[in-house]
């Protein structure tokens, strides 16, 4: 065989083309957990035995972990779950979640990874959605200047419950094209900890959603009471964590899934708009939100059955029941669900049913299950309260008689708060140069850096020097000076300095143009062009204004000078013209990192 020559080595170089990395689905998290220890161990210890056995017991430790605060919790869709894998050598623990609509499902994921590098020191976690670095994400407005999403990846770890991330070997440089693999990354975490780089900052925006955790765990779940068939509340109770599924077949249904409820023979149906009971059906937030705002008709084997709207709370838990039990019937029956695992059991429950190995509950039965009923005010945001919260009223108008909570989701009322002040913050930025302000500033702050004395890292180099205020008001004047001198009064004076201008010398040329400024300024000052505090013109004969209009007016201006309620409401204002599209509001408030908030203020 002739040996290969270097033009078939280059040849084969130019033409071959690496598979891609496959994709993370849209909606889903991916997480790793890595035993890496600070101290090598001994030889005679077996490394890949170590590691697994470590690996084992935060697995025991997760799940002990998941019994304790997710005993009665809902997922959207796929669960939090742990599998040992083996790459390249490295053994890790790896899990795969795809949330759905819920967002708070990939934060409690997270929270669930922080607490468990807590209990196992030498445990770091990588963790990512299909946005990527979605922690850098939560924190962009705080980041150092080199940290650019190109280089992110395998620099952001989780650490003893903190945010890691390695530095550069020179972070001092704003622009940085230094990418690191996988094992790098984890030598770097064993032989150069003084590039590991630990801020408080950082770390407390882009764990800011986690700051009510574990509480908040239970919040993410809603209870109502609905009225179903006996056979759905047989299924609910066998295993709540069903209602996802249903309540997404639902707000997923095409017409290929609402055809058994549009068929002439309703007899075929699995549930049967019959044998109804009132239970208590446990969702995630989400799921209730989706299920109760769909408009929905009756089907043809529904109508009749539904209360009258006389009485709505019976008639808003019928027609609640009502979607769900079509949730569940579309589950079923839609062909394309049938692999799923969640179908399956539901078909085993129902033979076991029809089987006679499983039976109905009883009135009895029912009677004795949980009866909760959780307030749905979280689902409402008026811009009524808003104004009030934003102004401060609660408390200074004595509005203490009003339940607490009224405003509606707590956390969507925190959040159009901060986005207010986060606003304040960008446009109050008197840092920002001729390029305009920047979204993300420099990480100037070396006291919340991890690092050996030795190797301190100044930031000061990043910081560009502040402008001089006096000197940018000369440079105006000047240049309003020589753009406005053809058309002031004083013709010949004036030609007669830019004759002056053209002779003198340079340091005449100085004197001459301070010389002119002081008379331009001279100028328009007599004409009230620069008098900011001018009062406005009035018009002549305006007539005088009674005394209550007077008051009704000064309360308006009151209201009207507050920045924060005009900013709020301009905010929301566009966001609501934009019909759920791309506009320059939703896209500033995604740059600053900030949610956008949601609700209809015409309701």
């Amino acid at each position: 065989m002739a040996p290969t020559s270097q033009e078939d080595i280059d040849w084969f170089k130019s033409t071959f083309r690496p598979i891609p990395k496959p994709q993370l689905p849209d909606d889903s998290i991916e997480y790793s957990l890595y035993y890496i220890p600070s101290n090598p161990a001994p030889a005679t210890v077996d490394e890949a035995a170590e590691t697994r056995s470590r690996l084992v017991e935060v697995q025991r430790s997760a799940a002990e972990l998941t019994r304790e605060l997710l005993k009665d919790y809902i997922w959207q869709r796929d669960g939090f779950r742990l599998e040992i894998a083996k790459q390249d050598g490295v053994t890790s623990l790896n899990g795969r979640t795809n949330y759905g609509d819920s967002i708070e499902d990939e934060w409690v994921i997270v929270y669930l990874l922080r607490e468990l590098t807590k209990k196992h020191k030498n445990v770091w976690a990588q963790v990512v959605d299909s946005d990527g670095q979605f922690l850098l994400v939560e924190a962009a407005g705080v980041l150092p200047a080199w940290l650019e999403p190109e280089i992110a990846d395998n620099r952001v770890w989780v650490n003893q419950g903190e945010l890691v991330i390695i530095q550069p070997k020179n972070p001092s440089k704003k622009k940085v094209a230094e990418k690191i693999s996988l094992p790098e990354s984890r030598r770097a975490i064993v032989e150069e900890p003084q590039r590991l780089m630990r801020s408080a900052v950082i770390q407390n925006e882009a764990f800011y959603r986690l700051r009510n955790y574990p509480k908040q765990i239970s919040e993410n779940l809603h209870s109502a009471l609905v009225t179903i068939p006996r056979k759905v509340a047989f299924l609910l109770h066998q295993k709540p964590a069903y209602i996802s599924a249903a309540v997404e077949a639902f707000y997923l249904r095409d017409p290929i899934a609402l055809r058994p409820l549009r068929a002439k023979d309703t007899s075929d149906l699995l549930f049967k708009p019959e044998d109804f009971a009132t239970v208590s059906v446990r969702f995630t937030r989400v799921g209730y939100a989706q299920l109760r705002s769909q408009d929905f008709p009756a089907p043809k084997a529904w109508l009749g059955t539904l209360p009258s709207k006389d009485d709505l709370k019976t008639y808003d838990r019928a027609e609640l029941g009502m979607k769900l039990s079509c949730g569940f019937e579309m589950l079923l029956s839609d062909p394309q669900n049938q692999d799923k695992p969640v179908v399956r059991e539901i078909k085993l429950l129902l033979e076991d049913l029809d089987s006679g190995d499983e039976s109905l509950p009883t009135d009895g039965e029912i009677g004795k299950w949980d009866k909760r009923d959780d307030d749905e005010k979280w689902l409402d945001i008026s811009f009524e309260d808003l104004d009030r919260e934003l102004k401060g009223k609660n408390k200074s108008q004595g509005n203490e008689s009003k339940e607490e909570g009224a405003f509606g989701d707590a956390n969507a009322q925190e959040n159009l708060q901060r986005i207010v002040a986060r606003f304040e913050e960008f446009l109050g930025d008197n840092s920002a140069g001729f390029d305009g302000a920047d979204f993300i500033d420099d990480f100037g702050s070396d006291s919340d850096i991890a690092e050996d004395d030795d190797d301190e890292i100044s930031s000061d180099e990043d910081k560009e020097a502040p402008m001089d205020e006096e000197k940018l008001s000369q440079m105006m004047k000047e240049m309003m000076g020589r753009s406005s001198m053809p058309g002031l009064q004083g013709g010949p004076s004036s030609s007669k300095r830019v004759e002056e201008l053209d002779t003198d010398s340079e340091e005449d040329d100085t004197d001459a143009i301070k010389q002119l400024s002081r008379q331009m300024e001279s100028e328009l000052k007599g004409t009230g062009v620069l008098d900011l505090n001018r009062p406005s013109q009035k018009a002549a004969g305006k007539p005088a204004v009674k005394e209550d209009d007077k008051q009704e007016n000064e309360q308006d201006v009151d209201e009207d000078e507050d920045p924060n309620i005009n900013l709020a409401k301009n905010i929301l204002e566009s966001l609501e013209g934009q019909g759920g599209a791309a506009g320059p509001a939703g896209n500033m408030l995604s740059m600053l990192n900030l949610p956008i908030p949601k609700g209809d203020r015409h309701e």
